[in-house]
């Protein structure tokens, strides 16, 4: 519950990049304990994401890495 309270608060950002993509964008929002929440900006009402410091960190080096390109 207490996730929930602060998902509801949070100070949620859109990526740079998502005027150039048509609207198909996600948000971000740091949450306490180095935590941070990832949602789909369309639906800003449904489930978001919860990463801890260390998987937010993981995925950071793997975009920096070119490892999720298609």
């Amino acid at each position: 519950m207490e996730t929930d309270n602060e998902l509801l608060t949070a100070a949620w950002r859109k990526a740079r990049a998502s005027g150039s993509n048509g609207g198909s964008c996600v948000e971000v929002a740091p949450l306490s304990g180095g935590r941070v929440a990832v949602r789909d900006s369309k639906d800003r009402g449904g489930p978001a994401l919860v990463f801890t410091a260390a998987e937010w960190a993981a995925f950071q080096d793997g975009m920096g890495k070119g490892e999720f390109t298609f």
